[in-house]
């Protein structure tokens, strides 16, 4: 895809990987790119493996179909890394972003000899110490926007704002930590 990058996720159904992929779409349209986000449905159940996809481009996206060759992967969960080949087709030059509270040496004997960047972050305790409950979305969002580059921070933490204003509205109180887990995960990954 010319002017623009591939996103591939890789959760566990319930732990936010689809609206995470989503939330990533809908800020990006904000701030006037073209865009796709969508899930690939299986057997749904909570807890079993799920993909989401993003393309996020400058031009029109003609293409619709699933993402074979991202520049980026996000593992929400670290023990897909033994189920799932995670870094299929997964270009050189981008990155996989992983949820563990293990360094990027100790996670890349489990990458299948991929030998590009690995960026880990602990998405967990950002998580519980933001919002007080494992919600691993927020932080994995803010770590692939901030891996990708597909937006600066500033103009990335406005738009999440004001999309969990809107989303929040009846449950202000959770806004602030959903900011405090993005906010937190963006700058750990720089």
């Amino acid at each position: 895809m010319v002017n623009g990058i591939e996103i591939r996720w890789h959760g566990r159904g319930g732990q936010g990987a689809k609206t995470a992929a989503l939330l990533l779409a809908d800020v990006a349209f904000k701030i006037g790119k073209h865009v796709q986000g969508f899930p690939e449905y299986g057997p749904e159940r909570m807890g079993a493996p799920i993909t989401a996809y993003n393309r996020i481009s400058d031009n029109q996206i003609r293409v619709h179909s699933n993402i074979y060759d991202p520049d980026f992967v996000v593992v929400v969960d670290e023990t897909l890394l033994h189920a799932v080949d995670v870094t299929a087709g997964l270009k050189e030059n981008g990155a996989i972003i992983i949820n563990t509270d293990k360094s990027a040496e100790e996670v890349r004997p489990l990458l299948r000899g991929y030998a590009g960047r690995v960026v880990t972050i602990n998405a967990r305790k950002i998580s519980e110490d933001a919002l007080g409950k494992y919600f691993p979305n927020s932080p994995m969002l803010a770590a692939v926007v901030a891996t990708s580059k597909v937006m600066d921070r500033e103009t990335f933490l406005g738009e999440m704002r004001a999309s969990y204003q809107h989303k929040f509205e009846k449950k202000p109180e959770v806004i602030e930590g959903n900011m405090q887990a993005l906010t937190v995960a963006f700058d750990a990954v720089i």
